[in-house]
């Protein structure tokens, strides 16, 4: 089989229908639908159970207790008989080229991931484009997994990390840097539909420490494979600027103690900021904001951010 598209579900009735319809009309063939329903308390159960009786050839289903998004994605990974890898969350949607493109493209270049872009979808019908195949270097990819499709053989053992926020990082960064090529597809065929609750909207100051156990994985993963300065640009990127700018711009209870930790770890992994590498390539503007966060000024950046 081509092609395994896995499909985490958790409470989805308001837009599963949308999601299921763009995934069973893929003008590739030889794949599957894989849901994971992950304890969920509405009627999302019902939905699946109708499509699959409209396409039993095409969707596989299991119903589980509700583990979290990176459970149900490993139940769905451990099911797979696809050649590739893909995967959609339940209130998003995707082109129904999407697929067919993407494995031609790993096809053709033989290529162990595919990126294409995003567009992202407001509720109040706005849209932006995310040119999000266009990073410079493998260490940078956005980690989300949903725009890309996974060579089965290169994710090989790896998978998400059960329990934690940011479990897209530790799963797309380790299978990136086992990856001997990329093949990118510059057009927006996955649709994100913001605005729902989610790791990037939550108001769950504390939980954003899950970053602190996401890049303990990932040091003990990259550092005795010999990519130090490529965790030290992740640390940057990942923790020092858009976590802390995330717990920051939230600025309720618990939200200094947490900045703090988080600040206290950068410090730790990078004691001089100015002499990383990783630093010195990032843009002016991304320097003077980690820089306010690492020396504690983050009510300064916080200004600055949403400026």
């Amino acid at each position: 089989m081509k092609l395994s598209i896995i499909v985490p579900v958790y409470n989805a009735e308001k837009y599963l229908e949308k999601c299921l319809d763009s995934l069973v009309n893929q003008t590739m063939d030889d794949y599957e639908v894989i849901l994971v329903n992950d304890g969920s308390k509405d009627s999302s159960q019902s939905i699946i159970d109708s499509y699959v009786n409209q396409y039993p050839e095409l969707i596989r289903t299991v119903t589980v207790e509700n583990g979290g998004q990176g459970r149900a994605r490993n139940i769905g990974i451990d099911m797979a008989h696809g050649e590739y890898l893909g995967f959609v969350d339940s209130d998003d949607w995707v082109d129904s080229s999407m697929y067919s493109r993407m494995y031609s493209a790993a096809v053709e270049s033989g290529a162990e991931l595919v990126i294409c872009d995003m567009v992202s979808v407001y509720p109040d019908g706005r849209e932006e484009y995310r040119a999000n195949s266009r990073f410079e270097e493998p260490v940078s990819i956005p980690t989300g997994p949903c725009d890309k499709l996974f060579r089965r053989d290169a994710v090989g053992d790896i998978r998400f990390p059960e329990g934690l926020w940011y479990e897209d990082a530790d799963f797309v960064i380790k299978t990136v840097l086992g990856c001997r090529s990329i093949a990118r597809v510059g057009e927006g065929l996955y649709f994100y539909r913001c605005g729902q609750l989610s790791t990037m909207n939550n108001k769950n100051a504390r939980k954003n420490l899950d970053m602190i156990s996401i890049m303990e994985h990932l040091k003990a993963y990259m550092l005795p494979r010999g990519y130090s300065a490529e965790f030290e640009q992740l640390l940057l990127c990942h923790l020092l600027l858009d976590t802390i700018n995330r717990v920051n711009v939230q600025r309720g209870e618990g939200c200094e103690e947490v900045i703090k930790t988080l600040r206290d770890y950068a410090r730790e992994n990078i004691p001089k900021l100015r002499a990383c590498p990783g630093y010195k390539k990032q843009s002016l503007k991304r320097r003077i904001v980690m820089s306010l966060n690492y020396h504690g000024l983050h009510s300064v950046s916080r200004k600055l951010f949403k400026k």
